[in-house]
C-alpha cells in the first residue's frame, strides 16, 4: 500500500452500511454526519452527491462540495467521475478558499476592486507588515501577522480590534493591521484570510448579492467541518440561508487546528443556530484492527464530548500495541529503524507500508540519519512548495503585473530580476514618490514630476521596463497565456540570465522547473480556456503543481508530522517521542489546548491500519546535557502500559534485540537468492 493512501481507501467497495445509507438519502433539512476516522467520508460525500444529481434531478451546477484542500476536491472530482457514466458538467468542488475566489471575481466591483486584482502570499504580506511595524525582530513580524490572519478569520475589523486592544501590545497589532487592510487595498490586492473574508462582508450587507448566492446552490456538502474556522461557518450560514439545505460531515475528535483559527464550537453552532439539525454518526472504521481502535476510544473519552461515539471494526482484534522505552534520541532512531527493517522482512511488506509520526518537524533529523544509514528510502512530508521556488516567483511578479500594475510587490521582483540596471536607490525615491502621490510605483515612472527627480540615466532604464510592461500587458488582454508567456521568456533572457548566476547543474534544475511551469500554463490556457488574470489568481492558491500521482509508486518510509498526516493511513505506524513536553507539547498545558493535544494523538493512532508502535525516551539531549523525560500520559490514557527500560543497559539491550530480530527475519523469511537480503 502506498504511504500516500488517502484515508478512505480501504473502504469496502461492495454496498453501503445501514448509516451510510441514511446519511445519503437525507435530505429534510440540515445535516451533520459525525464520521469517524476510516468510516468511509469521502464515499458518502461522493454519493451523496450523485445520489442528488441522479435520483434528486438537481443540476450539478446547483450543488457544491467545499473541502480544504487542492488535493481533497482533486480526489473527489475523479471518484464523481469514475461513479457516473457521464462527469457531471458545472459542479463545484472546491477549497472554501477558490470558492472564495471565484465570489470575489464575480463581484469585484461591488467590493471596490478591478478585475484583475492580486492575491499576496505569506511573503508578500509579510514584507508589508515589515515595512509597517518597523521592527527587524523575525518573532514579533511573525506574531504581528499571526494576529492580523486569526482577527480577520475571527471577522473581527480592524477598528474592532483597535477598540478591544487590552494591552499595548495589541494596540500596535491593530495599528498595523489598519495600515495593512490599507496598503493591501492600494495595491488592488487580497490575502488568503481576505477571500473568505471578503464574501462574508459582502453577503451580510449586500441582500441582492445574498440571495443571487443562495440561488445558485441548492445544496452544499463540507468536508472536514470540523476544521472550520468562524469566517468560514459564516460563510456556510450565508450561502444555504433559510433553506439550511446542506449536509456537514465532520469529526470532533480530529480536530487539531485550532492554532490556525479553526473552532471545534462549530459543531456545537450548528445545534443552536439550525435547531432543526439531523445528526448521524458513522461509527464502523474500515481501516484498523481492534485493539488499535479500542486505544484510540479509550483515549478519547478523556475529553469532554458534544457528541459519544465508539468506533469498531470487523477487522479482528489484531496485534498487541506494542510501546518501547528508549535510552534517549539516537538510541530511539536506532530501535525504530531496525524495528521496522525487521518487522518488513518478516511481513514481507514494502517500506511504504510504514510511517514514522512526531509531533514536531525538528524530531525528524535522527530518524532521517538512522534511515540513510541503513540504505532506506524515505520521503519527508512538507517539501517546497513548486510555486515557493525562486525561479516560479520571479516569472509570476511578471504575470502579476501583467494583470494588476498597481501590485507593487510584483513591480520591485520583476524590475529587478533579472537585473536591468535598476538600483535600490532609486526605487527607493520612486517609492517615496509614489507615497506622496498615494499613486502605484509603475504609474509614478511615467510621471513628469518623479522624472524632474532624478537624472537621465537612471529614469531611461525605469522607463524601457514601464514600456517593457505595456507592450505585454497590450498582447496580455488580447492573446492566450500560452502565446504570450513564451515571448516574455525570451524577452527577459531568463534562461541565460539563470545559467550566469548558477552553477550548470543547479541552473539546469531551476529551467527544468521553468519549463514545467510553462507547460502548466499552457495547459490552463488551452485545456481549461482561463485568462492570464484567473491562471493569475488561481496559482496564488496553488501549493503544488496537478501532477499528485507523481511519486505514488515510490517505495519509501514516510516520515511525517502527525498535522500532515491527517487524511492518511498505513499499514504500520511508529508514533515517536511520546513525551510529556512534546506530546503534549510543553506549551499545550491548558486544558482546552490539552484537549487539542490529545485529539492530535487520536489522529496519529488511527492513522495505523494493523499495527502501531509507541516510543518514548527516558532521557532527550537538550545541548550537551541530557535532561530526565517522563512518558506522555497518553499511553496510560490509551491503557497501554509505559513500562522503563530501568537502566541504559536495559534500553542498550532493546536496541540490540531489535538488530537480533532484523537478522533473524532476514534470514528466517528471505531467500538467498534475494538481492534485498544483503
Amino acid at each position: 500500500m502506498s504511504s500516500r493512501t488517502p484515508a478512505s481507501a480501504g473502504f469496502s467497495p461492495s454496498g453501503l452500511n445501514p448509516r451510510q445509507r441514511e446519511a445519503i438519502h437525507y435530505l429534510d433539512g440540515p445535516l451533520l454526519v459525525l464520521a469517524g476516522a476510516g468510516s468511509g467520508k469521502t464515499r458518502v460525500i461522493t454519493e451523496k452527491m450523485v445520489h442528488l444529481i441522479e435520483t434528486c434531478e438537481i443540476k450539478p451546477h446547483q450543488i457544491a462540495a467545499i473541502t480544504f484542500t487542492n488535493k481533497a476536491a482533486l480526489e473527489m472530482s475523479e471518484r464523481i467521475a469514475k461513479r457516473m457514466e457521464k462527469p457531471p458538467k458545472g459542479l463545484t468542488v472546491a477549497t472554501f478558499h477558490s470558492l472564495g475566489l471565484r465570489m470575489v471575481r464575480e463581484e469585484a466591483k461591488t467590493l471596490g476592486y478591478k478585475p484583475g486584482f492580486s492575491i499576496f502570499d505569506s511573503a508578500d504580506c509579510l514584507g508589508i507588515i515589515n515595512e509597517l511595524s518597523g521592527t527587524t525582530d523575525k518573532a514579533k513580524l511573525r506574531w504581528l501577522q499571526t494576529t492580523v490572519s486569526l482577527w480577520k478569520n475571527g471577522l473581527v475589523s480592524p477598528k474592532q480590534a483597535r477598540d478591544d486592544a487590552k494591552d499595548e501590545e495589541e494596540a500596535q497589532a491593530a495599528r498595523v493591521y489598519i495600515e495593512y487592510a490599507n496598503a493591501l487595498h492600494a495595491y488592488q490586492a487580497v490575502d488568503f484570510d481576505d477571500l473568505i473574508r471578503l464574501p462574508v462582508s459582502l453577503l451580510q450587507d449586500n441582500a441582492e448579492i445574498r440571495q443571487k448566492w443562495q440561488d445558485k446552490f441548492r445544496h452544499i456538502l463540507v468536508d472536514e467541518y470540523q476544521d472550520t474556522n468562524t469566517a468560514q461557518y459564516r460563510l456556510l450560514q450565508q450561502l444555504t440561508g433559510v433553506r439550511a439545505s446542506f449536509t456537514a460531515v465532520g469529526d470532533d475528535d480530529q480536530a487539531i487546528y485550532g492554532w490556525r483559527g479553526a473552532d471545534v464550537a462549530n459543531l456545537r453552532r450548528l445545534t443552536e443556530d439550525f435547531p432543526q439539525l439531523k445528526v448521524i454518526k458513522l461509527e464502523q472504521n474500515y481501516r484498523s484492527t481492534g485493539k488499535i481502535l479500542g486505544a484510540a476510544n479509550t483515549l478519547i473519552q478523556n475529553n469532554p464530548k458534544l457528541f459519544a461515539k465508539s468506533l469498531w471494526s470487523e477487522h479482528g482484534p489484531g496485534a498487541n500495541i506494542n510501546v518501547i522505552a528508549c535510552a534517549e534520541g539516537e538510541a530511539e532512531a536506532e530501535t525504530v529503524v531496525m524495528k521496522l527493517q525487521s518487522h518488513r522482512f518478516e511481513h514481507r511488506a514494502q517500506f511504504s507500508d510504514y510511517a514514522i509520526l512526531y509531533r514536531s518537524n525538528h524530531q525528524a533529523r535522527l530518524f532521517e540519519q538512522a534511515l540513510r544509514q541503513q540504505r532506506i528510502p524515505y520521503v519527508l512530508s512538507g517539501g517546497q512548495s513548486f510555486f515557493d521556488k525562486a525561479e516560479i516567483k520571479d516569472l509570476l511578479a511578471y504575470l502579476r503585473l501583467l494583470v494588476n500594475d498597481d501590485d507593487d510587490p510584483a513591480f520591485i521582483r520583476a524590475a529587478t530580476t533579472p537585473r536591468r540596471g535598476i538600483g535600490s536607490q532609486t526605487l527607493a525615491t520612486l517609492g517615496r514618490y509614489a507615497a506622496e502621490r498615494q499613486i502605484s510605483l509603475f504609474a509614478a515612472l511615467f510621471e513628469e514630476g518623479f522624472a524632474a527627480q532624478v537624472n537621465g540615466r537612471v529614469l531611461q532604464p525605469l522607463r524601457e521596463f514601464g514600456e517593457f510592461i505595456n507592450r505585454f500587458q497590450w498582447r496580455a488582454q488580447r492573446e492566450t497565456a500560452a502565446d504570450v508567456f513564451p515571448d516574455l521568456l525570451t524577452a527577459i533572457d531568463y534562461e541565460n540570465w539563470l545559467y550566469d548566476q548558477e552553477e550548470a547543474r543547479t541552473a539546469e534544475t531551476r529551467w527544468g522547473n521553468v519549463q514545467e511551469f510553462h507547460a502548466w500554463i499552457t495547459k490552463k490556457s488551452d485545456d481549461d480556456g482561463k485568462t492570464l488574470a484567473e491562471i493569475v489568481q488561481t496559482m496564488a492558491l496553488m501549493t503544488m503543481l496537478e501532477r499528485r500521482d507523481q511519486g505514488e509508486a515510490y517505495d519509501a518510509v514516510q516520515l511525517s508530522t502527525l498535522h500532515a498526516a491527517k487524511g492518511l493511513e498505513f499499514g504500520h505506524v511508529f508514533l515517536v517521542g511520546v513525551e510529556e513536553g512534546i506530546l503534549p507539547h510543553r506549551e499545550s498545558q491548558e486544558a482546552e489546548k490539552l484537549e487539542e493535544e490529545r485529539r492530535l494523538m487520536y489522529v496519529g493512532i488511527t492513522r495505523a491500519q494493523r499495527s502501531l508502535h509507541i516510543t518514548w525516551c527516558e532521557k532527550r539531549r537538550q545541548g550537551k546535557e541530557l535532561i530526565p523525560c517522563e512518558p506522555s500520559r497518553f499511553i496510560e490514557e490509551m491503557g497501554c502500559e509505559t513500562s522503563s527500560s530501568a537502566s541504559k543497559e536495559m534500553a542498550d539491550k532493546s536496541t540490540s534485540t531489535a538488530k537480533l530480530d532484523f537478522l533473524k527475519a532476514m534470514l528466517q523469511k528471505t531467500p538467498a537468492s534475494d538481492p534485498e537480503a544483503f
